[in-house]
C-alpha cells in the first residue's frame, strides 16, 4: 500500500516584497523634529513680526480701566502679621495678551495614583526668554473638616488646574518686564477708588458672594468697623482684592474674618412641669375675654391654670 506523501503548506507571500516598518525611535524622532519645526516656525514668525511695546503698554493700561478686570486684578493674603497684595492670575493673563509674542502652556506631565507630575511654560518667542515649573499636585483636597482624598476625574482635574494657574502666574510675571506689571497694577487701583460701587445692590451682591465662602454680614462688618452700609470706597477696594485672594485659592475666610458669634441659646425649661407651664403662659385666656380672673395674659404674679399649690 502506498503512502500518501505529506507536503508542507507553503507561504503564498513569501517572495513579496515586504515594506520597512518604522521603529519606535523613528516615530519618536519624527514627533521631535514635528516640534522642532513648529517651535522654529514660531520663533521666526515672532522675530518678523516684533511688539510694540509702547503699544503694548497702552492696550495693558486701557484693558485696566476695565472695572470688570480690575476688580479680579489684585488679590490680597495676610502671612506674618501683614497684608501682601499682587497681580492675579486674571491680570497675568491679560498682560500676557496684550503684550505679545508670548507662548504659555499647562501639562499633565504624569498621573500616579496620588499625585500628579505637571509642567507649566511661559515663553517669550521674541527674545526666547522661558521660565518653566515642574511641580507635583496630591490628589487631595483639604478644608476646615481635614484632608480627603480624591477619586472622581473632575476634582482631580479641577485641583491640578487651581495650582497649575498659581504657577502659571508665576511664570507669566517672570517673563514679563516687572515696570509693566506695576503699571498694570496701579492702574488698576486707580480704576477700583474711581468704580468702587457701594449701592445697596452692590453691597448685597458682596454679602452674596462672601457668603458662599462662609463668611457672615456680621464678621464684613466687624473687620471694617462700621455697618455695611456706611462703608466707604477703599473698603470697597479692600474686600474685592480679598475676594480675588479667595477665589484664587491664595488664603481662606478664616485668614480674614473671626469667628461668627453664635447666637445666644434660649434657654430650655428644665422639667416637664415646666413645659406644660410655658405652653399654658402661651395660649392663656386674655382677660377681655375672662373677667373674672382679672390677670393681664403672661403676668407671672398670677396661678397660671395647670400650676402645682
Amino acid at each position: 500500500m502506498n503512502e500518501i506523501e505529506q507536503v508542507a503548506p507553503v507561504n503564498p507571500f513569501t517572495n513579496a516584497p515586504v515594506a520597512a516598518r518604522p521603529s519606535v525611535s523613528a516615530l519618536a524622532n519624527t514627533d521631535a523634529q514635528r516640534a522642532i519645526a513648529e517651535v522654529q516656525a514660531a520663533m521666526m514668525i515672532a522675530r518678523a513680526n516684533p511688539r510694540d511695546p509702547v503699544a503694548a503698554m497702552d492696550r495693558i493700561l486701557n484693558d485696566c480701566t476695565r472695572p470688570g478686570l480690575a476688580e479680579a486684578a489684585v488679590y490680597q493674603y495676610s502671612r506674618g502679621g501683614s497684608d501682601i497684595t499682587g497681580p492675579s492670575i486674571r491680570l497675568a493673563e491679560a498682560i500676557g495678551q496684550r503684550w505679545g509674542n508670548l507662548k504659555t502652556s499647562v501639562r499633565e506631565l504624569e498621573q500616579h495614583r496620588d499625585y500628579s507630575t505637571v509642567q507649566t511654560v511661559a515663553w517669550d518667542l521674541e527674545t526666547g526668554y522661558q521660565c518653566d515649573k515642574v511641580f507635583q499636585v496630591q490628589h487631595i483636597r483639604h478644608s476646615k473638616r481635614g484632608a480627603s482624598k480624591l477619586e472622581d476625574p473632575r476634582d482631580i482635574y479641577e485641583n491640578i488646574a487651581n495650582n497649575a494657574a498659581r504657577r502659571l502666574r508665576a511664570c507669566i510675571l517672570a517673563v514679563i518686564p516687572g515696570d509693566v506689571v506695576e503699571a498694570a497694577v496701579a492702574q488698576c487701583e486707580v480704576t477700583m477708588k474711581a468704580k468702587a460701587d457701594t449701592s445697596p445692590e452692590a453691597m448685597r451682591k458682596m454679602l452674596d458672594y462672601f457668603g458662599t465662602f462662609g463668611v457672615a454680614k456680621e464678621q464684613i462688618e466687624k473687620r471694617i468697623q462700621r455697618r455695611i452700609d456706611a462703608i466707604q470706597p477703599a473698603q470697597v477696594v479692600t474686600l474685592k482684592k480679598i475676594a480675588a485672594s479667595l477665589r484664587d485659592g491664595m488664603s481662606v475666610a478664616a485668614d480674614w474674618f473671626e469667628p461668627a458669634e453664635h447666637p445666644e441659646q434660649v434657654e430650655q425649661p428644665a422639667s416637664r412641669v415646666d413645659q406644660v407651664k410655658a405652653k399654658l403662659r402661651k395660649n392663656v385666656i386674655k382677660p377681655e375675654d375672662n373677667p373674672a380672673t382679672g390677670a393681664p395674659e403672661g403676668d407671672p404674679s398670677q396661678p397660671m391654670p395647670g400650676d402645682l399649690a
